[in-house]
Protein backbone atom coordinates (compact mmCIF):
# COMPACT_ATOMS: atom_id res chain seq x y z
CA UNK A 1 0.00 0.00 0.00
CA UNK A 2 1.55 3.39 -0.69
CA UNK A 3 0.45 5.73 1.26
CA UNK A 4 0.52 3.45 4.56
CA UNK A 5 2.56 5.73 7.37
CA UNK A 6 5.77 3.23 7.35
CA UNK A 7 6.16 4.35 3.64
CA UNK A 8 5.74 8.02 4.16
CA UNK A 9 7.55 7.94 7.17
CA UNK A 10 10.58 6.56 5.36
CA UNK A 11 10.41 9.30 2.01
CA UNK A 12 10.10 12.09 4.68
CA UNK A 13 13.78 10.61 6.27
CA UNK A 14 15.15 9.78 2.84
CA UNK A 15 14.21 12.96 1.60
CA UNK A 16 16.07 15.12 4.58
CA UNK A 17 18.48 13.12 4.52
CA UNK A 18 18.73 13.27 0.71
CA UNK A 19 18.65 17.17 0.78
CA UNK A 20 22.03 17.20 3.93
CA UNK A 21 23.91 14.88 1.35
CA UNK A 22 23.00 16.96 -1.68
CA UNK A 23 23.84 20.29 0.56
CA UNK A 24 27.59 19.86 1.54
CA UNK A 25 29.04 16.08 -0.03
CA UNK A 26 27.40 15.71 -3.31
CA UNK A 27 27.44 19.65 -3.89
CA UNK A 28 31.53 19.40 -3.14
CA UNK A 29 31.32 16.29 -5.59
CA UNK A 30 29.64 17.81 -8.40
CA UNK A 31 31.94 21.02 -7.93
CA UNK A 32 35.59 19.17 -8.19
CA UNK A 33 34.35 17.22 -11.01
CA UNK A 34 34.13 19.86 -13.14
CA UNK A 35 36.48 21.70 -15.03
CA UNK A 36 35.83 25.09 -14.96
CA UNK A 37 33.30 27.30 -12.40
CA UNK A 38 30.45 27.06 -14.84
CA UNK A 39 27.53 27.20 -12.43
CA UNK A 40 27.48 29.22 -9.09
CA UNK A 41 27.90 27.31 -5.86
CA UNK A 42 24.73 28.59 -4.56
CA UNK A 43 23.02 27.14 -7.44
CA UNK A 44 24.91 24.11 -7.03
CA UNK A 45 24.17 23.35 -3.82
CA UNK A 46 20.33 24.55 -4.30
CA UNK A 47 20.16 21.88 -7.02
CA UNK A 48 21.86 19.18 -5.26
CA UNK A 49 19.83 19.67 -2.06
CA UNK A 50 16.70 19.78 -3.99
CA UNK A 51 17.48 16.92 -6.47
CA UNK A 52 18.87 14.31 -3.76
CA UNK A 53 15.92 14.92 -1.60
CA UNK A 54 13.30 14.41 -4.39
CA UNK A 55 14.62 11.17 -5.60
CA UNK A 56 15.74 10.07 -2.33
CA UNK A 57 12.23 10.10 -0.75
CA UNK A 58 10.13 9.32 -4.13
CA UNK A 59 12.62 6.00 -4.01
CA UNK A 60 12.35 5.34 -0.31
CA UNK A 61 8.87 5.88 -0.20
CA UNK A 62 8.63 3.23 -3.41
CA UNK A 63 10.75 0.60 -1.34
CA UNK A 64 9.74 0.42 1.53
CA UNK A 65 5.89 0.66 0.99
CA UNK A 66 6.50 -2.59 -1.68
CA UNK A 67 8.76 -4.43 1.18
CA UNK A 68 12.29 -4.44 -1.14
CA UNK A 69 13.92 -3.47 1.85
CA UNK A 70 17.11 -4.92 0.08
CA UNK A 71 16.55 -2.68 -2.91
CA UNK A 72 17.36 0.78 -0.57
CA UNK A 73 21.06 1.11 -0.50
CA UNK A 74 21.45 0.41 -4.21
CA UNK A 75 18.72 2.67 -5.24
CA UNK A 76 19.93 5.38 -2.85
CA UNK A 77 23.45 5.10 -4.10
CA UNK A 78 22.21 5.35 -7.56
CA UNK A 79 20.46 8.78 -6.73
CA UNK A 80 23.37 9.89 -5.04
CA UNK A 81 25.55 9.53 -8.28
CA UNK A 82 22.40 10.75 -10.63
CA UNK A 83 22.90 13.89 -8.43
CA UNK A 84 26.40 14.90 -9.05
CA UNK A 85 25.84 13.25 -12.50
CA UNK A 86 23.16 15.75 -13.75
CA UNK A 87 24.76 19.13 -12.15
CA UNK A 88 27.92 18.12 -14.05
CA UNK A 89 26.45 17.31 -17.60
CA UNK A 90 24.02 20.46 -16.81
CA UNK A 91 26.98 22.91 -16.48
CA UNK A 92 29.24 21.38 -18.89
CA UNK A 93 27.77 19.06 -20.93
CA UNK A 94 29.97 16.39 -20.09
CA UNK A 95 29.69 13.11 -17.73
CA UNK A 96 32.92 12.08 -16.25
CA UNK A 97 34.32 8.82 -16.40
CA UNK A 98 34.77 9.53 -12.25
CA UNK A 99 31.50 9.41 -11.46
CA UNK A 100 30.44 7.04 -14.01
CA UNK A 101 32.63 4.17 -13.79
CA UNK A 102 32.41 4.43 -9.84
CA UNK A 103 28.27 4.49 -10.02
CA UNK A 104 28.90 1.09 -12.32
CA UNK A 105 30.90 -0.47 -9.77
CA UNK A 106 29.20 0.51 -6.78
CA UNK A 107 25.20 -0.19 -8.19
CA UNK A 108 26.29 -3.47 -9.42
CA UNK A 109 27.92 -4.56 -6.07
CA UNK A 110 24.64 -3.49 -4.18
CA UNK A 111 22.73 -5.68 -6.64
CA UNK A 112 24.16 -8.87 -5.62
CA UNK A 113 22.51 -8.61 -1.72
CA UNK A 114 19.51 -7.19 -3.21
CA UNK A 115 19.36 -10.35 -5.20
CA UNK A 116 20.30 -12.98 -2.87
CA UNK A 117 17.34 -11.08 -0.95
CA UNK A 118 15.35 -12.40 -3.57
CA UNK A 119 16.67 -15.36 -4.94
CA UNK A 120 16.28 -14.62 -8.35
CA UNK A 121 19.75 -14.82 -9.77
CA UNK A 122 18.96 -14.60 -13.12
CA UNK A 123 18.23 -10.90 -12.36
CA UNK A 124 22.08 -10.57 -12.39
CA UNK A 125 22.16 -11.89 -15.56
CA UNK A 126 19.47 -9.66 -17.11
CA UNK A 127 21.17 -6.87 -15.33
CA UNK A 128 24.62 -7.42 -16.81
CA UNK A 129 22.31 -8.21 -20.50
CA UNK A 130 20.67 -4.24 -19.83
CA UNK A 131 23.85 -2.71 -19.52
CA UNK A 132 25.23 -4.71 -22.78
CA UNK A 133 22.04 -3.91 -24.61
CA UNK A 134 21.99 -0.28 -23.35
CA UNK A 135 25.37 0.34 -23.93
CA UNK A 136 24.78 -0.77 -27.97
CA UNK A 137 21.68 1.51 -28.22
CA UNK A 138 23.38 4.41 -27.34
CA UNK A 139 26.35 3.73 -29.21
CA UNK A 140 24.43 3.30 -32.20
CA UNK A 141 23.03 6.27 -31.70
CA UNK A 142 25.92 7.90 -30.94
CA UNK A 143 27.31 6.54 -34.63
CA UNK A 144 24.43 7.90 -36.35
CA UNK A 145 24.00 11.55 -34.68
CA UNK A 146 27.07 12.19 -33.01
CA UNK A 147 26.29 15.83 -32.36
CA UNK A 148 23.11 14.81 -30.57
CA UNK A 149 24.27 12.22 -27.95
CA UNK A 150 28.41 12.05 -26.75
CA UNK A 151 29.92 9.04 -25.68
CA UNK A 152 29.54 9.92 -22.13
CA UNK A 153 26.25 9.57 -22.96
CA UNK A 154 26.83 6.06 -24.10
CA UNK A 155 28.71 5.42 -20.95
CA UNK A 156 26.42 6.41 -18.60
CA UNK A 157 24.20 3.75 -20.56
CA UNK A 158 25.96 0.91 -19.23
CA UNK A 159 24.66 2.29 -15.44
CA UNK A 160 21.13 2.48 -16.37
CA UNK A 161 20.91 -0.44 -17.90
CA UNK A 162 22.77 -2.34 -15.68
CA UNK A 163 20.00 -1.53 -13.08
CA UNK A 164 17.16 -1.53 -15.14
CA UNK A 165 17.69 -5.05 -17.10
CA UNK A 166 17.92 -6.50 -13.19
CA UNK A 167 13.88 -5.52 -12.98
CA UNK A 168 13.37 -6.97 -16.46
CA UNK A 169 12.73 -6.13 -19.73
CA UNK A 170 9.70 -4.05 -19.19
CA UNK A 171 11.65 -1.90 -16.98
CA UNK A 172 14.33 -1.64 -19.54
CA UNK A 173 12.25 -0.39 -22.31
CA UNK A 174 10.87 2.45 -19.59
CA UNK A 175 14.28 3.83 -19.07
CA UNK A 176 14.50 4.06 -22.82
CA UNK A 177 11.70 4.73 -24.02
CA UNK A 178 11.45 8.12 -20.57
CA UNK A 179 14.66 9.61 -21.34
CA UNK A 180 13.45 10.43 -24.91
CA UNK A 181 9.96 11.85 -24.28
CA UNK A 182 11.45 13.67 -20.96
CA UNK A 183 14.44 14.54 -23.43
CA UNK A 184 11.88 15.44 -26.00
CA UNK A 185 9.49 17.65 -23.00
CA UNK A 186 13.09 19.55 -22.25
CA UNK A 187 13.91 20.53 -25.49
CA UNK A 188 10.31 21.99 -26.75
CA UNK A 189 10.15 23.86 -22.85
CA UNK A 190 13.32 25.16 -23.72
CA UNK A 191 12.73 26.02 -27.22
CA UNK A 192 9.78 27.73 -26.00
CA UNK A 193 11.76 29.88 -23.40
CA UNK A 194 13.83 30.47 -25.72
CA UNK A 195 17.44 29.02 -24.05
CA UNK A 196 17.96 27.49 -26.97
CA UNK A 197 17.97 27.51 -30.69
CA UNK A 198 17.16 24.45 -33.21
CA UNK A 199 20.75 24.26 -33.83
CA UNK A 200 21.48 24.55 -30.15
CA UNK A 201 22.11 20.97 -27.64
CA UNK A 202 20.65 20.25 -24.36
CA UNK A 203 22.76 17.79 -22.19
CA UNK A 204 21.05 14.14 -22.47
CA UNK A 205 22.48 12.92 -19.37
CA UNK A 206 19.36 14.22 -16.60
CA UNK A 207 16.60 12.41 -19.12
CA UNK A 208 18.69 9.09 -19.35
CA UNK A 209 19.03 9.35 -15.58
CA UNK A 210 15.30 10.55 -14.87
CA UNK A 211 14.17 7.89 -17.23
CA UNK A 212 15.75 5.25 -15.13
CA UNK A 213 14.10 6.62 -11.40
CA UNK A 214 10.53 6.55 -13.48
CA UNK A 215 11.42 2.96 -14.92
CA UNK A 216 12.50 1.80 -10.87
CA UNK A 217 9.64 3.33 -9.74
CA UNK A 218 7.27 1.29 -11.71
CA UNK A 219 8.66 -1.46 -11.31
CA UNK A 220 9.80 -1.64 -7.70
CA UNK A 221 7.31 -4.76 -6.12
Amino acid sequence: MLLDPPAIVAALVAAAVGFALGWWPLTRWAEHSMKHDRMPRRTVRIASAVTAAVTFGLLAWRVVAAGDYWLLPTLLAFAAFATVLSIVDLAEKRLPNAVVFPALATVGVLLVPATWATGEWMRLVWALAGASAMFIAYFVLALISPSSMGMGDVKLALVIGLLAGWFGLSAWLVALLAAFVIGGVISLVALALRKVTLRGSIPFGPSMLAGAVVAVLLSVG
